[in-house]
């Protein structure tokens, strides 16, 4: 039997819901479909499917299975698709998933201009603040803020991600100006959620960590909507320099400077990270999205 063939066609079941559709798929006769099916069943000892006159679904075997031959599959078709490409012109679709504020403001303007330079290239773009697994989420490129990654995956470190204290000149008109981090436990706050929760105020001094942050007025993964209510002088907001830049310009917004520098996290090595996994960049589209990436965010970081 050839099990790689009947996984393939098990797997193409599964997605269709029928043995007919699958076989057409294929081109091949539905009853030469079901057959090797069933084999892959008999080798295993285990029925992956339930057969009706209507419908097939999965056992709950059928269901672990489906599972792990898919991780093999997708495995196998990336290392196909490496030696296909190797030395080719980049081309085919390419995966990338950023953080949104980053992705608004940064990364998809930079991508216009990568299609340009290559239209072969169709781009398949996700923005969201979860976290993306670049093999299980099937992802090309992952930009992200936050620590070093742990997961086997190159990280190149884009620019920093620090997050500064910013109010309007019409909230510190109202409420005044704190005098030092500790009083900022008696303004408003406004605060981005991450996945881990809200980020607090912290500060260090004398070699101890405080948090400082204020009583929450309003709590959002949504950062433009912080910003404009901080704009409106709802409250102080802690966000990144990054994505204040153009308010804090045009003097909505007023960053606040203190003897001890505020943060979001204890952990330093706080920055912007572009990962992807090593044998990807073999292909020639991620390469070339990953080269104009890092040379065309660090060169924007720079002014």
């Amino acid at each position: 039997m050839d099990q790689l063939r009947a996984i393939r066609y098990f797997s193409t079941v599964v997605e269709t819901g029928s043995f007919t559709k699958a076989a057409k798929v294929f081109n091949v006769p539905p009853s030469s479909l079901s057959r090797r099916v069933a084999d892959l069943e008999k080798s295993l000892g285990a029925t992956l499917l339930k057969r009706s006159t209507r419908i097939v679904k999965l056992t709950e075997v059928g269901q672990i299975y489906y599972k792990d031959v898919q991780q093999i599959l997708n495995q196998l078709a990336q290392s196909n698709e490496t030696v296909r490409s190797y030395q080719t012109t980049p081309m085919g679709r390419l995966r990338i998933s950023s953080m949104v504020g980053f992705g608004d403001k940064i990364l998809l303007p930079l991508l216009d201009e990568f299609s340009k330079l290559y239209p072969e290239i169709v781009l398949d773009v996700s923005l969201s603040d979860e976290l993306s697994t670049l093999g299980r989420d099937d992802v090309d490129i992952a930009i992200r803020g936050g620590y070093a990654p742990n997961e086997r995956v190159l990280a190149i470190r884009l620019m920093e991600n620090g997050f500064i204290p910013v109010a309007s000149p019409s909230y510190l008109d109202k409420y005044g100006m704190a005098n030092n981090v500790m009083e900022l436990k008696e303004h408003k706050g406004l605060y981005f959620k991450t996945p881990a929760g809200p980020t607090p105020w912290l500060c260090k001094m004398n070699g101890q960590w405080h948090d400082v942050s204020g009583p929450a007025v309003a709590i959002s993964n949504n950062g433009p909507w912080l910003a404009r209510k901080a704009c409106n002088g709802e409250g102080i907001l802690m966000s990144t320099r990054w994505a204040l830049a153009s308010l804090l310009e045009s003097g909505q917004l007023q960053e606040l400077k203190f003897e001890h520098e505020l943060a979001i996290t204890q952990n330093s090595d706080f920055a912007v990270y572009l990962m992807y996994q090593k044998q990807r960049y073999l292909v020639p589209k991620v390469k070339a999205a990953v080269d104009f990436l890092v040379k065309n965010i660090k060169v924007a970081n720079e002014y």
